[in-house]
This record gives structure tokens, sequence and C-alpha cells, in this order.
């Protein structure tokens, strides 16, 4: 029995996870409007999860999607592009003082997160059944660095909606032009070391994987030169701006993890 809504949520989420091709939901007594929601708030936080019955004590969700037809390196990209216009923007947010923009970059929380599961549920149903792997022309080696690579970019998703929740504060307040033109500097410098490593697993760069890794020690000298400055300056929003420059760095060093995985991977199918 589930009575908090939350935590019927995240055991539906799991279930969508495991891989189970169907979900039931049932109640001893007529269900209530807030289970009801939450069951649709789930279809909405899913691929492919779709209600096909529903009774008032009862719900069946089924899996419409054929997870075969949806290849990692095709989502993986799809979650490198959300994430990479969402910190192209809310960096263009903070430049321009745009508060619109900043808060649309957080209404989009949730669209690296959908497809990060998606490649979970992938990879679980591969680990249960070999011949899934076949049917979707990839190893198990493959689809295992695939998750933890999209479990990354869902970490770097998670920080730059940290960003765009600073950067909300930063468009109310008159900050140091300096400050800006540094922090779009390390900025864009983070992105192109993300770009470097999505790259890298794309093509089974193995070069290039290990000059991303090398090229975060720069990307950490920028940082503590942002916030040296930072700390000279007065203002409630030197607090936003420490935010702002360690999730930046924090994403160059996420970036340098996906090259890591990428280079174990390629080393493994050496003979």
């Amino acid at each position: 029995k589930i009575t908090e809504q939350k935590f019927l949520l995240r055991r539906l989420i799991g279930a969508y996870i495991a891989g189970y091709d169907s979900i039931k939901v049932t109640s001893s007594t007529r269900m209530s409007p807030l289970v009801k929601m939450t069951v649709r708030d789930f279809t909405q936080a899913t691929i492919g999860q779709e209600i096909v019955e529903e009774t008032d004590t009862y719900i069946l969700i089924k899996d419409l999607l054929n997870p075969a037809e949806m290849p990692f390196d095709r989502t993986i990209k799809r979650m490198y592009i959300i994430a990479k216009g969402m910190h192209e923007d809310i960096m263009s947010a903070i430049q321009r003082n745009d508060k619109k923009l900043a808060e649309d970059v957080l209404s989009r929380d949730n669209e690296i997160d959908r497809l990060h599961w998606l490649i979970a549920r992938q990879n679980n149903i591969i680990l249960r059944n070999i011949s899934f792997a076949e049917k979707m022309g990839i190893t198990i080696e493959l689809a295992t660095t695939s998750f933890l690579i999209s479990r990354i970019i869902e970490r770097i998703g998670d920080h730059i909606i940290r960003i765009a929740k600073n950067a909300v504060n930063l468009t109310e307040k008159k900050v140091d032009e300096l400050l800006i033109e540094k922090l779009q500097s390390a900025s864009q410098f983070s992105l192109e070391i993300f770009n470097k490593s999505i790259t890298s697993f794309l093509r089974s760069d193995l070069n290039l994987a290990n000059e991303t890794i090398d090229s975060v020690s720069k990307l950490e000298i920028k940082c503590k030169e942002i916030n040296k400055i930072a700390l000279q300056q007065k203002g409630e929003y030197v607090i936003s701006i420490g935010y702002v420059v360690e999730s930046i760095r924090r994403i160059g060093e996420y970036s340098s993890d996906i090259s890591e995985n990428v280079i174990n991977h390629l080393v493994g199918l050496e003979k």
C-alpha cells in the first residue's frame, strides 16, 4: 500500500527503468485523484509509457515504444544537444540580464532525465536478455558504457539547472562586466570540453578522449581566476557567482569522466 505521492512516482520510475512492459496500479477503494495525477505525471515524464486501461480501482500502463528502435548513440547525442543548448542559453541570459530566458531553461529540467531513464531501461533489459542487444546491434559492454555516460550527462544537466537558478538572481543585479566576460570565457571552454568528450564517444576516438581529460586543468585555472575577482566585489550576487563558477568547473570535470569511460571502453576492445 502506497499513500505518499513522491514514493509512488519513484516506484513507477523504478519499474520503468527495471524494464517492465506493463505496470499495474491498483487500489482496494476508489482511487484518489492524487494517485491518478501521479500516474499521469509518470507517463508524461517517461518515453513510451501510456495508460491503456483505467477503472475506479485500477490503472494499467503499457510500454508502446519498441526500445530497439532507439539506438544508444542517438539518445546520447540528443541528451548532449539539449544540455549544450541549455548551457548556451543560460550564459546568454546572464550576459543580457534576461530573466525570462533563465526561467525558460529551468522549465527544461526534465528533458535530459527522461532520456537518461530510457537508456537505463534499455541497459537493464539487455542485462537480462542478451538477444535484445543483438536486436539493437550493440554489445553488452557498449550498452553499459552508454548508460554510464548518460548518467554523467544527467548530472551535467543538474549543474546547468543549478546555474539557471543562480542566473535568475544575477539578472536582477548589476554584475561587474569583467566578471561576466570571464564567466563567458570559462563557460565556453567548459562546453568545448563537453563537446570533445561526446565526440570522442561517438567517433570512438581514444586520442581526443585523452586530450579532453588533459584540458580540464586549464578550466580549473580559469575558475580560480574568476573566484579571485569575485571576492574583491561587493554585493550579494558574489555568492551566486561562486555557485555558477563551481558548476561550470564541475561540468568540465564530468566531461572528463565521460572521456575516461570512453578510454576504458576502447582499451577493453583492444586485443
